[in-house]
């Protein structure tokens, strides 16, 4: 039998979870919908899920605390979009680093909510099994070098702080959170921020390059990020995880 993909949607707006459930129905999806924390619980705990679009202004426990705590359980696989309020910024930006693997704005058309579900399936079903994201708020250690994802920066030998740009952070932790395990650039677009995956499909061994530079890594000869003749690249160091200092 062919598989239907499930999505939950959890939202206390009773309007807009009709409307998209109607429409996602519509587009051959199977939907359940939840208004709030506890229903999202109840719901998961008998039944499997493809996908997750989760609402970050809710009352009781909001859509960021949830998110993390899909995070930290037995659904830390499962795929979450996060619906924010345009304004919200800083809020996309700590859902995404929660573990969020899309978010979309408010107010927003069904039809855009179907293609960023549709693609953040196909991009997760496109990773191996096991590869995961470490927890925010740790230091890890690599080498000489640390990397805070608190403050998101690199700690160069010298104990200098290294400023990276966003998308050279994305790519270094996920280097880091898979240690010697080639990872080829479709897996690389999947696991930085798939959202923008023209931008990096065009440029990826260039931002290697970048990150390259900041570890001080000879691209001739790398200690880090070594290249895999037409596989990928691989994280060539042992990470250690400590708690991030304060």
């Amino acid at each position: 039998m062919e598989h239907i993909d499930h999505v939950l949607i959890v939202d206390d707006d009773r309007e807009i979870r009709e409307l998209v459930a109607d429409y996602l129905k519509k587009n051959g999806l199977r939907v359940d919908v939840a208004a709030d924390g506890r229903q999202m619980r109840a719901f998961m705990a008998a039944n499997s899920v493809d996908l997750v679009v989760l609402d970050i202004m809710m009352p009781g426990d909001d859509g960021l605390v949830l998110c993390r705590e899909l995070r930290a359980g037995k659904h830390k696989a499962t795929p979450v979009i996060m619906l924010t309020a345009r304004s919200e910024e800083t809020d996309r930006v700590i859902g995404l680093e929660m573990g969020a693997d899309d978010y979309l704005a408010k107010p927003f058309a069904a039809r855009e909510l179907l293609a960023r579900i549709k693609s953040v399936l196909r991009r997760t079903r496109m990773l191996p099994p096991n590869l995961q994201v470490s927890e925010a708020g740790k230091m890890l250690r690599f080498g000489t070098w640390r990397l805070d994802t608190s403050e998101r920066h690199l700690l160069a030998p010298d104990g200098m702080v290294v400023t990276l740009s966003g998308a050279e952070y994305r790519l270094l932790r996920v280097f880091v959170d898979h240690p010697q395990r080639v990872l080829n650039r479709d897996q690389l677009l999947s696991l930085t921020q798939g959202r923008e995956a023209e931008i990096f499909d065009r440029s990826i061994d260039l931002l290697v390059s970048r990150v390259r530079q900041r570890l001080d890594d000879d691209a001739r000869e790398p200690r880090y990020i070594k290249t895999i003749r037409n596989e990928g690249y691989v994280f060539s160091m042992t990470v250690e995880i400590e708690e991030a200092r304060l």
